[in-house]
């Protein structure tokens, strides 16, 4: 696996505690606002954004497909067509794409175990891919 940050040295064989200090101190409006976990196969997990304000895809290199998280609870302080502006650009968001770092943390931490993401987590096709 490899672990890469914003701004910062890749790491490869990252351990669990090394991603979990690095997607805490993500922050949209920061000099890091997008990290990144890829596989072997590569496939990855991808943030970006910070603190309340997560966006987490997912690249299957096998199926070739781009997914974007969800949950079941959606946010009414950030309604569909909300902005998640961080330094690599603007992406439009729906109310239930919206996540916690420590959220962030739980599915990179799936993806590093090789396990089940965590089950409050789905997955709809990415846009614009």
């Amino acid at each position: 696996m490899k672990f890469e940050i914003e701004g910062k040295v890749g790491i490869s064989a990252p351990r669990l505690a090394q991603i979990s200090r690095a997607i805490k101190a993500l922050r949209s409006y920061g000099p890091s606002s997008y990290a990144s976990l890829t596989s072997e196969s590569g496939s990855y997990v991808q943030v970006a954004g910070g603190g309340v304000t997560c966006m987490v895809e997912h690249f299957d290199a096998g199926t070739r497909t781009r997914s974007r998280a969800f949950h079941d609870k959606p946010n009414p302080v950030f309604p569909d067509g909300t902005i998640l502006a961080f330094r690599a650009g603007n992406i439009p968001m729906r109310c239930d794409e919206w996540f916690m770092s420590m959220q962030v943390v739980d599915i990179f931490s799936a993806f590093l175990n090789n396990a089940s993401f965590p089950a409050y987590v789905h997955w709809r096709p990415a846009p614009g891919f």
